[in-house]
């Protein structure tokens, strides 16, 4: 005990460090990012003159969509712009073929599935595809489907080929809680929305673990299917072989799990010789900022969301915090791109385990105006839209899902972490004053629920539950009794959301952009201007941007120190961090890896 006080206090010391160091964090921040835009400035596009081979990195990390950050242009290119950018490669002739690195222990099985479905695309166009893998080192499938449809796929020969299945860990602090009295009360709507189960409870109960078991079992199924189809080998001998990993290089060669054992060299030379001989190599980021995104047709809208869902317009920190959806900033952006000159249909493209209730209704509000103005909307999915992500998704003309995303969740939970009793084990005591009625201190953090408080958040969060389930049934004319039965705060797969009804078509955003294009009957084989919604920034107005949020970088860098401290602060500080904003459609489902 003393020394979980010992790091809290400790912790905010920190805190005072941490703001310190953003200030030294700023000041290079802002010497790099001038030197960035200058070099920018200077330099032409990078790309070589005549025909190249594109290199694509799939080791690096890199999130479903770019953020605003004035920093973006350090970051790998997003899976959004990844996709986009293999289709523009795929028809354009300069183009002769891709050399793909390999991720060696794993990604979200949404990104893998969708660069997988790139990858075969562009295959199509009868250009060379080579992967180079420096071992399969991680026992995830997801690195391995993500490649499976490229031509050829080198192994470095003393690499090893571990991939074996799909693995994730829970973590539940319910023990860690009652050891300093910590009082976690929650509401659930209904029995497997398990997100507050992480604060309440020691394991699995038998929902949690019906509806995990269910949803990897799903993933691991589509991972294995569309390798095997991409490996063109028998799914029942491929499964044989994926379980009986791990493989020497030499073992997965003679399996037909790769082609061939050789460095990462002899693979770029292989795909350069593939393509004719007289070509170079040339970086996906160089291609990315060459402006080839840019394309002429038609207007089709695209407004991105990624991160929990909260209310206001959720800016984030540049020096730190996950991105998030602000209801503010996404229903302008919808209800721009529905009022903007010759927008003829809005792909939304979602990746969230959800959030605000109440921000997540703002949204549904801004879709819902822009279709009475005749604008069609088709939703795209990317590793999860689940929960309030769902719920923003249910009104679209047309829902497009990964088979492996994430999504359903259709529930609602409440509650609040009290610590009356965790700082009196120090001396400290809070006194409570208040005035008015019995419901003024619910949300306090100093004492529990009375019943009829837990009585009054009981009947807020059923109120919640009937409005999100009936938004879903009119959102996509099921009816109200099939939606509870398939709700419950249950995870699906997209595969078992197709087969429930709850999204229209199996695909990334390519196959949205196709149902966007029928929607607003343009025509199959026109090309189109995506056109984003905020636009993007020029690394100028994101520099001037930068100065409006330094106080609440500071912040986000102080918060991050203490949460590294100790497993007992984060997860006092993840669980206040839940209870406190409310009633939450949100999912806490693990993502395999």
């Amino acid at each position: 005990m003393k020394q979980f006080f010992v790091t809290l206090f400790g912790s905010i010391i920190g805190v005072i460090i941490g703001s310190i160091l953003t200030l030294f964090i700023l000041i290079f921040g802002i010497a790099g990012l001038i030197s960035a835009m200058g070099a920018s400035a200077a330099e032409d596009t990078g790309l070589p003159a005549g025909r190249f081979v594109l290199e694509v990195d799939l080791r690096e990390s890199r999130l479903d969509q770019p953020t605003r950050s004035p920093f973006a242009f350090a970051e790998s290119t997003s899976v959004v712009d990844l996709v986009r950018l293999l289709d523009r490669a795929g028809r354009d002739s300069r183009v002769a073929g891709l050399f793909i690195r390999a991720n060696e222990f794993g990604m979200t099985p949404a990104q893998a599935e969708e660069i997988n479905r790139a990858i075969a695309a562009f295959r199509e166009s009868d250009r060379p595809v080579i992967v180079h893998s420096q071992g399969f080192v991680g026992t995830s499938v997801t690195n391995y489907l993500a490649i499976s449809s490229a031509d050829e796929i080198w192994l470095q020969d003393t690499a090893s080929f571990s991939t074996s299945g799909l693995a994730g860990e829970v973590p539940f602090y319910g023990a860690a809680l009652e050891r300093f009295e910590v009082d976690a009360e929650f509401i659930q709507f209904l029995e497997y929305k398990n997100a507050p189960n992480t604060y309440t409870e020691t394991g699995f109960t038998p929902e949690h673990l019906e509806a995990t078991l269910s949803y990897f079992g799903s993933i691991y199924d589509v991972a294995l299917a569309n390798a095997a189809a991409g490996r063109n080998l028998d799914l029942e001998a491929f499964r044989t072989l994926i379980e009986s990993a791990p493989h020497s290089a030499e073992a997965a060669a003679s399996a037909g799990l790769v082609d061939q054992l050789g460095h990462v060299a002899a693979a770029r030379q292989a795909v350069i010789d593939r393509a004719g001989g007289n070509v170079t190599l040339a970086n996906i980021e160089d291609y990315r900022f060459s402006g080839v995104l840019a394309e002429q047709g038609p207007r089709i809208a695209l407004i991105e969301g990624q991160g929990a869902i909260v209310t206001g317009p959720g800016i984030v920190s540049p020096f730190g915090g996950d991105p998030v959806i602000g209801g503010d900033a996404m229903a302008e952006a919808i209800t721009n791109a529905a009022s903007a000159s010759a927008i003829r249909a809005i792909i939304l493209r979602i990746d969230s385990p959800g959030g605000s209730s109440v921000a997540s209704d703002q949204i549904w509000d801004a879709i819902r105006r822009a279709q009475d103005r005749g604008i069609p909307v088709v939703v795209s999915m990317g590793g999860a839209a689940a929960s309030g992500g769902y719920y923003i998704a249910a009104p679209a003309d047309y829902i497009v899902s990964n088979a492996t995303t994430l999504t359903g969740s259709i529930g609602v939970y409440g509650g609040k972490i009290s610590l009356g009793e965790t700082f009196g084990l120090i001396g400290v005591n809070f006194e409570e004053v208040a005035v008015g009625g019995e419901f003024a201190t619910a949300n306090s953090a100093s004492s529990p629920w009375t019943d009829e408080q837990r009585a009054a958040v009981e009947a807020q969060l059923a109120d919640i539950y009937e409005d999100f389930t009936q938004r879903v049934a009119d959102g996509r004319e099921i009816g109200i009794e099939a939606v509870r039965e398939i709700a419950r705060g249950r995870v699906w797969t997209g595969e078992q959301a197709l087969e429930n009804g709850l999204v229209d078509e199996i695909g990334g955003l390519m196959e949205a952009i196709a149902a966007a294009r029928r929607l607003a009957g343009i025509e199959e084989d026109a090309t189109v201007n995506l056109q984003r919604f905020p636009r993007e920034r020029t690394p100028f107005e994101a520099f001037q941007e930068l100065f409006g949020v330094s106080a609440e970088g500071a912040q986000s860098l102080a918060q991050l120190n203490a949460l590294m401290n100790s497993p007992e602060f984060r997860a006092l500080m993840e669980a206040r961090q839940s209870a406190g904003t409310g009633n939450e459609l949100r999912t806490r489902s693990v993502q395999p890896r």
